[in-house]
């Protein structure tokens, strides 16, 4: 049936990484998504965060795969007239710049849907368009601030801790990219594209909705609980051997019956019907009596083996896998989560693919461009310049 969102031409202006998680989920499921990039550099991507001077960053990479790369001049009087042709022929055009960038280009939305109604224009913003703090910059942490993320983190009798994944850059990404897939579809209805918007800040106090029960409840700040849960839920995380670092398992139950298969598990059933243990609240009120009881049996077995006794069993609970275990899980290697892919400057990279499978709609995944690596395939296919021109426009510097 071909690729879900086949025919789908986005031209990305995105860079570093909220805008370009959008991009790369989008032609993941089979858009064509053509980075536009500055001709000197590119993407701040590809150099602010590389390892090694002159080779695109790991970070790059992984956040760029299955585009095109062409470059362009916006500031050029030619460069800008390109861009306007271009704008023509697609139909997303996503930028994540500091607000009120494009627009002193003469660039702007306002602009660009007079030349193509139908164009659907994403603006991502640390904190929107509008209000007290849309003039201000803001990168992944400060979303995780603003929104609440950091807050209920870490330990009550310690300050807020970060969380250590980009909720707050990707998070905001896929967000993004829903918006644009509802914006397409109401497009099919109606013939008319729109301005879809995401703010970082708001994405994150998206995620947050859960930790403000207590908030909703009685008005007052969620509190920190480290790894233990706020709710009237047991849970936490108990050490495995040997002890390193990563030797963990995270153990969430939430019923009865599956503290019961806990119990068994453990080889200590009676504690089923022990007061101390029997319900939820009684746990809760004893939960670290309890959590020395189950850590002296997980202290005993690495957090493989415990998860897979447990699991077994149909206790919920997850072994702790660091980063470089991630890429070379079986489990998600059997799914084809984590892909290798031949780089031609950094050589076999392992990386997560594609999180999102759809029965009738596959699109493997494809290492990220080189900078300009199609500027001659996009140009000529899209707006049919030539070679003469193209060589030209690149002396100028305009691609």
């Amino acid at each position: 049936m071909g690729k879900a969102l086949e025919g789908i031409r986005i031209l990305d202006l995105t860079q570093y990484e909220a805008g370009t998680s959008c991009t790369e989920l989008l032609a993941w499921l089979g858009a064509d998504v053509i980075k536009l990039e500055p001709p000197n550099g590119g993407d701040q991507g590809r150099y602010v965060l590389t390892d090694t001077p002159g080779l695109d960053s790991h970070y790059f990479i992984a956040l760029n795969a299955n585009k095109r790369s062409i470059t362009l001049n916006l500031k050029h009087p030619r460069g800008r007239e390109i861009f306007i042709d271009l704008i023509k022929v697609v139909d997303v055009l996503a930028e994540n710049f500091s607000l009120g960038t494009l627009e002193a280009l003469g660039l702007g939305y306002d602009y660009l849907r007079r030349i193509n109604p139908r164009l659907i224009y994403l603006t991502i913003k640390g904190f929107g368009t509008s209000g007290p703090y849309s003039a201000y910059k803001s990168f992944d942490p400060i979303a995780q601030a603003m929104g609440g993320a950091i807050a209920v983190t870490g330990y009550p009798d310690r300050p807020p801790v970060r969380p250590g994944i980009t909720v707050g850059d990707t998070g905001t990404g896929v967000h993004a990219a829903c918006g644009v897939l509802a914006a397409y579809i109401q497009r099919e209805r109606t013939g008319l594209g729109q301005k879809v918007e995401v703010s970082m800040q708001e994405a994150v106090v998206n995620f947050a909705r859960v930790a403000m029960m207590p908030t909703y409840q009685t008005g007052q700040p969620a509190k920190r609980h480290g790894n233990r849960y706020g709710h009237n839920v047991s849970a936490d995380l108990f050490p495995c051997a040997p002890g390193g670092e990563n030797d963990y398992i995270f153990i969430l139950c939430v019923s009865d019956e599956m503290w019961q298969a806990l119990f068994a598990t453990i080889g200590r059933p009676e504690l089923a019907s022990d007061p101390r243990f029997a319900t939820a609240q009684a746990r809760k009120a004893n939960f670290d009596e309890l959590a020395e009881i189950i850590a002296a049996w997980t202290s005993k077995r690495s957090k493989h083996e415990a998860m897979r006794l447990l699991g077994e069993r149909g206790v919920p609970c997850g072994a702790v896998l660091a980063t470089d275990e991630l890429l070379r899980d079986p489990h998600l290697l059997e799914r084809g989560m984590i892909v290798t892919l031949e780089h031609p400057t950094r050589g076999s990279i392992t990386m997560p693919g594609c999180p999102i499978r759809m029965e009738h709609s596959s699109v493997s995944v494809k290492r990220a461009p080189l900078l300009g690596e199609h500027n001659r395939e996009v140009y000529q296919e899209l707006l049919g310049i030539g070679e003469a021109e193209l060589s030209r426009l690149a002396a100028e510097k305009i691609v």
